[in-house]
């Protein structure tokens, strides 16, 4: 009843973080029906493209046995010699389809997801064990859908196998009776047929199964709205600790603006609303701000030029506009060279009288 009711409570679609989680987890939307597509179509074009070398292999093996068969020794050795021959010969005509449709599989595998490793996909789950949690499983939805899909894979079979061979019905009764070399090319080339339709229908089978299987995933992890607060919250940072280190940093710019407005050499203001602490020195491409404010920080920064003897200029354009276009340690924008040159020219042309 508890887990029917949080079933009930995730109604919101997961998040991207929720499926990363998941795919690390070794939990992945997969289709067994894709793998199954890929080495069904691998091992009919292998058919295809190797089937008149694979009719002559077998042929040439089996006329030399069969015409020879009267002379072959009865006993336990020649047997076995016979049959590993008979099996090393299997093993040549089939050694390229199966090859193919092996590599297919596990290249359909690797498509679907990446390889993943995770130890707690080899951990043992104890409430596997459960009686309850057993029943359920084979009878849940999974296991009815599965059930389904079975049966009508086996339906699907059976049709598409009924249509091909109706035709040929009068065939199949001939080839028990015809020679090998006749009747082999003719079974290699009913063979393809069928399997060209049976991937033909299998498509389709696959197609709805994939589309499932994703859908499936994303329910299995869907989330409710206090996982998915809890979520945003974790992603984006609680808001009051956001808000503390917001502010510490505050108090360590101000600290260190504080710090660096003695070493200025004019401070700009409005006169009381503004206040940007400019530092110049020759060879400098440009003037730096070190500091700047408003209001009671501008105030402060005012203070301290005072207390230092940093020349204190009131200019409000000025001081208004480097206050919003120019950063803390970066020079000043080009566009306000030639005011800041004439403050600073100023600045130095007082203290060279003062000298």
């Amino acid at each position: 009843m508890a887990e029917g009711a949080d079933d009930e409570d995730k109604t919101e679609a997961p998040s991207q973080r929720r499926l990363d989680q998941a795919i690390e987890r070794g939990d992945v939307a997969s289709s067994t029906e894709i793998n199954t597509f890929a080495i069904l179509g691998a091992f009919t074009l292998a058919l295809m493209l190797a089937a008149p070398g694979i009719a002559r292999t077998l042929l040439h093996g089996l006329k030399a046995y069969l015409a020879n068969a009267h002379t072959l020794p009865d006993d336990a050795a020649s047997m076995r010699a016979a049959a590993v021959q008979g099996l090393w010969l299997w093993l040549q005509a089939v050694a390229v389809p199966v090859g193919l449709a092996a590599a297919a599989g596990l290249a359909a595998g690797l498509l679907q997801h990446p390889l993943v490793f995770s130890p707690e996909t080899l951990m043992p789950k104890f409430e596997r064990l459960s009686p309850m949690a057993g029943v359920k499983r084979l009878l849940g939805v999974e296991a009815w859908f599965q059930f389904g899909k079975g049966l009508a894979k086996i339906g699907a079979v059976g049709v598409v196998g009924g249509v091909l061979l109706w035709n040929d019905r009068d065939r199949l009764e001939a080839f028990a009776q015809i020679d090998p070399a006749t009747s082999l090319p003719a079974i290699l080339s009913l063979s393809l047929r069928l399997l060209v339709g049976m991937l033909c229908m299998h498509l389709a089978i696959t197609l709805g199964d994939a589309l499932y299987a994703r859908f499936r995933w994303r329910k299995r992890h869907r989330m409710s709205k206090e996982e998915l607060k809890q979520e945003m919250k974790e992603s984006d940072g609680n808001p009051e600790v956001k808000g503390r280190l917001r502010q510490l940093r505050m108090a360590r710019v101000k600290k260190r603006m504080m710090a660096a407005v003695p070493t200025a050499t004019v401070v700009v203001t409005n006169p009381t609303h503004f206040a940007v602490a400019l530092r110049y020195e020759t060879g400098m491409a440009a003037p730096i701000c070190v500091a700047k404010g408003i209001d009671s920080l501008a105030l402060r920064i005012r203070a301290v030029a005072a207390e230092h003897g940093v020349a204190v200029i009131e200019n409000p354009p000025l001081a208004r506009a480097l206050h919003a276009t120019v950063e803390i340690d970066r020079e000043i924008p080009a566009e306000h060279y030639r005011a800041v040159a004439e403050v600073i020219g100023f600045v130095l042309r007082l203290r060279k009288r003062a000298a």
